[in-house]
């Protein structure tokens, strides 16, 4: 039976992949890790950790996600986001383990009328989205062997996101304001377990990076008015410019991505956002 080892377990995607990982377990063994049972900073413990479970498959879903506390905080996203990936990724090419990483859409600027492709020069804005581009160089350079996941606006039914905060914030207001010019791909972190899963089960291998988002490109500010319907609120949003809605980091005005590779090659297609939103919003109002 192969192994499948989860880096970052606890977080979204972590415990989408749990979700699912029943569904394969005839096949598969799913070794769960978190930041207290394996550091990935720590390269011996890594190494360590490699030696004993051999896993055939290593996915990364940790990752350091503050985007604006990173401002202050750059050598701990550096850590994590780069630093760490790099470790696993020697780890893997030490043990012949494929290394399926996921990274973000703010390795971009933003500075686009046109769908980023995974060959389009990156010019991250921020240090978080530096220092997952590094994370990028660093596995792509350690084992010839990884899968890059390019990913955006991501949230689920766990932890911390988007889609749970609106959902707090229209229970407790009657009016918020919503930045409405930028643009990007919601998605939501099930979808993107099961396409990983896809491509692990998938008999041939292409490596090298990849765009996964549900489609097609939207405003934080149609996100939320969705996320209203779906959940039948009264709320009023008003839409707010970038200006009107400073923070520490900047972000991309428009990050939307091509999806066509990951569907050429291992026919993968991705979901209309909406859809795959009102599946998440239906269970956290259940």
């Amino acid at each position: 039976m192969k192994k499948i080892l989860v880096i970052g377990s606890n977080g979204q995607l972590g415990n989408c992949i749990r979700k699912i990982a029943p569904d394969f377990e005839l096949d598969y063994e799913f070794i769960f890790t978190d930041s207290q049972t394996l550091d990935i900073t720590n390269e011996d413990q890594i190494k360590e950790f490699f030696s004993e479970s051999k896993p055939e498959f290593c996915i990364n879903a940790s990752a350091y996600t503050a985007v604006d506390l990173a401002e202050k905080e750059e050598d701990s996203a550096f850590a994590v986001n780069a630093e760490g990936v790099g470790n696993l990724a020697k780890a893997c090419a030490d043990n012949k383990t494929i290394f399926i990483h996921v990274s973000t859409d703010y390795v971009f600027d933003g500075e686009t009328n046109l769908d980023y492709s995974e060959d389009d020069f990156t010019s991250p804005l921020g240090v978080y989205g530096k220092s997952k581009l590094a994370g990028e160089e660093l596995a792509l350079e350690n084992n010839y062997q990884t899968i890059i996941f390019r990913t955006s606006w991501l949230y689920s039914e766990f932890n911390k996101n988007f889609v749970k905060t609106m959902l707090n914030l229209f229970s407790q207001k009657e009016e918020l304001g919503i930045v409405a010019d930028q643009f990007g791909q919601p998605t939501n972190a099930n979808d993107l377990a099961e396409a990983i899963m896809n491509i692990i089960e998938s008999p041939v291998k292409t490596f090298g990076i990849f765009h996964f988002s549900n489609y097609p490109e939207t405003t934080w500010f149609e996100f939320a008015q969705k996320i209203a319907d779906f959940s039948k609120s009264s709320i009023k949003l008003n839409a707010l410019t970038t200006e009107q809605y400073p923070t520490p980091a900047k972000r991309p005005k428009r990050s939307t991505m091509c999806l066509d590779k990951i569907e050429n090659v291992y026919g993968i297609e991705p979901k209309h956002w909406e859809n795959s939103l009102e599946d998440c919003v239906n269970i956290l109002s259940n």
